[in-house]
């Protein structure tokens, strides 16, 4: 299952301006002129040294599908803004872009075109809103899930943030996101059914709460699920009476069975506290190999200051901070012309601001990253002009691009174009990875980076570079745009 809502069309979900520039476009000739555009972003959110790429899917989905239906002409027709030919023109719509993109799980850093368009303006321009869209939110989650991850230092992860979530659409590919990320799994049923990421949980206060005791409510639970019980020990008092109890129904309910109790979960109080004293009462009580579960507003600074002061927390349970990446809640992903085309040439175009960060990298552009080839560690990536080809057997000099006396000559390495083609005239190419296969890669390429990019504070800066061609064609578009 690829797309979450079948019956929905998704067409009209763009900006307004969009469909204005769209109309002018074609009043003034311009149908058919062949542009060239490029998502990219700015600011790494929490001021980290890497993003993940996310969102890819749902974007392909939106492509695949898109078209007008007769009620979207008529809606626009009651617009008064938009000629009948323009709507003609809509009515027997066929997308015919060409798209390339970065593989969903890939690391990837300001300024990169993570997502290259080319094709009619009209149509390039519209599809705008979307990409933004599909990519900025699951980025933002994939990156912050992955923050986590690393902050629990080997420990599972699960995502419970569902009923925190920002719309229904941002529960569901919220945990797809945070599963590429390295969630070991959702609290979001439909996100099981939909993208096969297992679905985790046991109860809630309620449960305990509906019993006559504690003990009782423990009891019922075990009863069913033998196997798999997890009890939640916080309800009351978690030292008085919540382990103790759960204890008491391990011995009476889980063993007999033939079973092993599998854990249980702090929600409240000082929870590093909580964990020792509960880790040593299990041990006591011969349990050892019951885990113990942390839940309550976690992110990954507080994880980490848990394990620093000796938690005994086995996996974690993130919820609003995870799903809504409330720390840092917006991946400032942009859509940028880079290009045109006339009489045959790719003709280059950029945006000049008084914002060094705002100005744009012109051109159509392929973006490599090149390894190194004795540690497999990633150097750095380096955006070129479309038909360059760069030599790996050969040393190749980086320089930045914002300070060109820095340069490095490096051997001995690969050097890999990063974008894939996704869309050739309109038709999809590409075969989306099955979901595990998309985490599977993504913790691959995070251990390609050097832990210094990895830091939570102050990271190294990863490098992005130009080609000197490239550099060269910028400097000329910026002199130009100067005078």
């Amino acid at each position: 299952m690829k797309k979450l809502y079948n019956e929905d069309n998704l067409t009209l979900l763009t900006d307004f301006y969009e469909l204005t520039m769209a109309n002018g476009f074609f009043q003034n000739g311009y149908k058919d002129q062949i542009v060239y555009f490029d998502m990219f972003f700015r600011t790494i959110p929490d001021g980290g040294g890497m993003a993940i790429m996310a969102g890819v899917e749902q974007m392909i989905e939106y492509l695949k599908a898109l078209s007008f239906t007769p009620e979207d002409i008529e809606y626009l027709r009651s617009k008064k803004l938009f000629s009948e030919e323009f709507l003609a023109y809509l009515r027997d719509f066929r997308f015919s872009c060409d798209v390339w993109a970065v593989p969903e799980g890939t690391p990837i850093f300001p300024h990169e075109p993570v997502v290259t368009v080319r094709g009619p303006v009209v149509q390039a321009q519209f599809i705008e809103t979307m990409i933004l869209l599909s990519i900025n939110h699951q980025s933002l989650i994939a990156t912050k899930a992955n923050r986590i991850v690393r902050a629990s230092q080997g420990r599972a992860v699960m995502e419970f943030g569902s009923r925190r979530a920002q719309g229904y659409d941002g529960a569901v590919y919220g945990a797809r996101a945070a599963y590429i990320g390295g969630c070991c799994g959702t609290a979001c049923t439909l996100a099981d059914r939909e993208f096969g990421i297992p679905a985790l949980g046991t109860m809630a206060h309620s449960w305990v709460q509906l019993f006559d005791s504690e003990l009782d409510a423990f009891r019922a639970y075990a009863r069913e699920y033998p196997d798999s019980c997890t009890l939640l020990v916080d309800t009351y008092s978690t030292l008085k009476s919540g382990v103790p109890n759960a204890i008491r129904v391990f011995n009476e309910e889980i063993l007999p069975r033939g079973f092993r109790p599998k854990g249980i979960r702090i929600d409240s109080g000082d929870i590093t506290y909580l964990s020792k004293k509960a880790r040593k009462m299990l041990d006591e009580a011969g349990f050892p190999d019951c885990q113990i579960t942390a839940s309550n507003s976690l992110d990954e600074h507080i994880i980490r200051d848990m394990i620093a002061q000796g938690a005994c927390v086995d996996s974690f349970g993130v919820g609003e901070r995870l799903i809504t990446a409330s720390s840092d809640p917006v991946f400032g992903g942009v859509y940028k012309l880079a290009a045109v085309e006339k009489d045959g040439r790719i003709v280059p175009r950029i945006k000049v601001s008084e914002n060094v960060s705002k100005i744009t990298n012109p051109c159509f552009k392929k973006l490599w990253r090149f390894y190194d080839r004795e540690t497999n560690k990633a150097v750095g990536d380096v955006m070129t002009l479309h038909d360059e080809v760069i030599d790996d057997s050969q040393p190749y000099t980086l320089f930045d691009p914002d300070h060109i006396w820095k340069k490095k000559t490096i051997s001995n390495y690969r050097a890999v174009p990063l974008q894939q083609p996704l869309f050739q005239n309109g038709v999809c190419v590409y075969q989306s990875p099955s979901i595990e296969d998309i985490r599977s890669y993504c913790l691959k390429q995070i251990d390609t980076l050097w832990d210094e990019v990895l830091r939570f504070e102050n990271p190294h800066r990863y490098y992005v570079d130009l080609s000197q061609a490239l550099w060269d064609e910028k400097e000329r578009l910026l002199a130009e745009y100067s005078l």
